[in-house]
């Protein structure tokens, strides 16, 4: 099938690598792989933040630039809230609400798409290390997403999952969240930083790019030894 790819703008700024795996795990596995260029925000930061004629304003051509994907895979359980979810909301009484519904059916987070989509749980891939996994808020709390990336995981040669403690609990960062709050977000942070550390894990792995980044920060200015990185970046690993 033709997958068409949904970049968060944070993604495409500052991990770019996250994008590029997915193309290649996609391509890998026989699918045609387009990501619009004219599509940006997916309106997220001002839908949280009550200013929802401003969301819709960003929103409006997201809709019309996936309005003829087939399917449409997004690189993190936050955006991927934002368009499944959110966007029926957000157009509720306007002349695109049919269209955001539509929409609606045809997106997937990458995990996900990957084990209830296509049904694979082992891609080839290889990374030796000890990792655990935090669940972003989004992805497990809206799209109910909580076993995919772990099969995708378990299949991965070398690697050894340990679960922290608190896998579900939050990170933190909550996008709008962490700069209104930064005390409460950084406190949040450390919780869940000192939950992965006590596992003896190498990696923090997560679905979503901006929880890491919150939790990276953290480790860098603690001069913590364990490092985060994307699902997809294992998953395109050899």
């Amino acid at each position: 099938m033709t997958v068409t790819l949904f970049i968060p703008c944070f993604i495409d700024a500052l991990y770019p690598r996250v994008g590029i795996s997915m193309v290649r795990l996609l391509e890998q596995l026989g699918h045609r792989v387009e990501c619009p260029d004219d599509i940006a925000c997916c309106g997220q930061p001002a839908f949280n933040s009550g200013c929802w004629p401003e969301a819709r304003a960003v929103a409006e051509p997201v809709l019309t630039g996936l309005r003829n994907s087939e399917v449409v895979v997004v690189a993190s359980g936050s955006c991927g809230a934002m368009l499944k979810k959110f966007y029926p909301d957000l157009f509720a009484g306007t002349d695109r609400f049919t269209e955001a519904g539509v929409l609606s059916g045809k997106v997937w987070e990458f995990s996900d798409f990957l084990v209830r989509g296509l049904g694979v749980t082992d891609v080839g891939a290889k990374f030796a290390a000890k990792v655990t996994f935090h669940d972003g808020c989004h992805g497990l709390r809206e799209l109910g997403i909580k076993s995919s990336p772990r099969k995708l995981l378990e299949r991965v040669q070398s690697l050894e999952l340990i679960e922290m403690a608190d896998n579900e609990t939050c990170c933190g960062f909550g996008g709008t969240f962490s700069a209104k709050y930064p005390m409460i977000s950084t406190a949040m942070g450390e919780v869940k930083c000192a939950s992965a550390q006590a596992t003896g894990a190498d990696y923090i792995v997560s679905n979503d790019s901006s929880c890491l980044m919150h939790l990276q920060g953290l480790l860098t200015v603690r001069q913590q030894p364990i490092k985060t990185i994307h699902l997809a970046e294992i998953l395109a690993s050899r």
